[in-house]
C-alpha cells in the first residue's frame, strides 16, 4: 500500500476496533505544551505566551502526531491572543480607545488562562481540544 502524499500514515479504526492508544509521555508532553504558555504568561507579562509551545512543537512534530496537534493548537490560540492584546494595547496608548483596549486585554487575558488550563488537562487525559481565536498557522 502507497501512502498519498500529504495524509497521515495513520488510517482510522475498522468498525469494532479502538483508536491507538495516547501512551502517558505523550500526554504528559502534550499537558506540557499547554501548560508552558501559562508559565511563560506568568514569566513574561504575557508576552512571550507562545515560545513554550513553539519550541514543542519544533522538537515533537516528527515524533508524536498527538504531541504535535496539542502543541499547533496551543501555538495557534496564543498567536491569535497575542495580536488581540497588541491591539489592546495601542488603543490603550491611543487614550481614545483607552475602554475598549482595556477590555480586549481584559477578554485576551482570561481566555488564555481559562483555554490553557482546560487544554492541560485535557491532554492530560489523552484528550484534544479546537481553541477557539485560532490563527492556523502551525499544523
Amino acid at each position: 500500500m502507497t501512502q498519498q502524499p500529504g495524509y497521515h500514515q495513520y488510517s482510522y479504526p475498522q468498525h469494532g476496533q479502538q483508536p491507538p492508544a495516547i501512551g502517558p509521555d505523550d500526554r504528559t508532553l502534550a499537558a506540557l505544551a499547554h501548560a508552558s504558555s501559562l508559565i511563560a504568561m506568568a514569566l513574561s507579562a504575557g508576552w512571550l505566551s507562545f515560545v513554550g509551545p513553539l519550541v514543542m512543537w519544533l522538537i515533537y512534530k516528527d515524533r508524536s502526531p498527538f504531541v504535535r496537534q496539542a502543541a499547533a493548537g496551543s501555538f495557534n490560540f496564543n498567536l491569535g491572543l497575542w495580536i488581540m492584546s497588541i491591539v489592546g494595547w495601542i488603543l490603550i496608548l491611543t487614550v481614545i480607545g483607552l475602554p475598549v483596549g482595556l477590555i480586549l486585554l481584559a477578554v485576551s487575558f482570561l481566555a488564555q488562562i481559562i483555554g490553557h488550563v482546560i487544554g492541560t488537562l485535557r491532554a492530560a487525559k489523552g484528550r484534544t481540544i479546537d481553541y477557539p481565536f485560532q490563527l492556523r498557522v502551525l499544523r
